[in-house]
């Protein structure tokens, strides 16, 4: 599995995820500044992550969807690569208009930074595909504006078309009114883009690979995209 990962000025979560990319895939993710206006040839997918690029400046991931590298992103996931938005990266591709909807302030106007349960919605992606059916994963979150918000049209036709890739759950996963600490709209974690491609999801999974770390359930997910990329592989 051949993987990038974009840099912003404030990213904090860029090694994790390239990390993670290289822990399953088997080769190191080669980084990619914001200002370049092009991505390396022959890959595989793109990871833009977590922290809080351009500061946060004007809103939260607008001024990073403008950036130079951003336009090559747009143009890989439309030529159908694998895109994957982590906390201020989903962030960053609604901003792009990538993926659809809104993330607002957290319920509460609190920083939230703790463990939380997802629950699968779809096997139906790249990067879900080789999970249980419901799988109930544990991961952490840490973000302030988080809280995933689409218009009711919007959110009918993503859950009516299986767009949802997480919810948040309790510990038996179950989903209610309750289940999102953030307060996000149905409890929805994650969204895929109209052809499954493109991935936001504000829990961290590159901050749950390595079981020395008391958590590994996010392997599953880069898992799931190495197997994707080695089934579309030539030959």
């Amino acid at each position: 599995m051949r993987a990038a990962v974009i840099v912003f000025p404030g990213s904090n979560c860029d090694r994790d995820l390239a990390g993670a990319f290289a822990r399953v895939g088997g080769r190191p993710a080669e980084m990619v500044w914001h200002k370049e206006p092009a991505l390396p040839a022959g890959l595989d997918v793109v990871g833009v992550p977590g922290g809080f690029s351009y500061g946060d400046y004007l809103r939260c991931g607008a001024i990073a969807a403008r950036s130079p590298i951003m336009r090559a992103v747009a143009e890989f996931a439309r030529r159908g690569g694998l895109v994957l938005g982590v906390c201020n990266g989903w962030q960053v591709l609604i901003e792009a208009e990538l993926l659809p909807g809104a993330l607002l302030r957290n319920h509460g106007v609190t920083f939230l930074c703790q463990d939380v349960t997802l629950r699968a919605e779809t096997r139906e992606s790249p990067f879900t595909a080789s999970l249980p059916q419901n799988a109930l994963l544990r991961m952490p979150i840490a973000h302030h504006d988080g809280a995933f918000f689409a218009e009711a049209e919007i959110l009918r036709r993503i859950e009516s078309d299986g767009r949802v890739a997480f919810r948040y759950a309790d510990a038996a996963g179950h989903v209610d009114a309750g289940s999102a600490p953030n307060g996000s709209t149905r409890a929805i974690a994650g969204v895929l883009s109209e052809n499954r491609r493109v991935l936001g999801m504000m829990p961290h999974p590159e901050r749950a690979v390595d079981p020395a770390l008391g958590q590994a359930d996010g392997a599953l997910l880069f898992e799931s995209v190495a197997a994707a990329t080695l089934a579309n592989a030539p030959g």
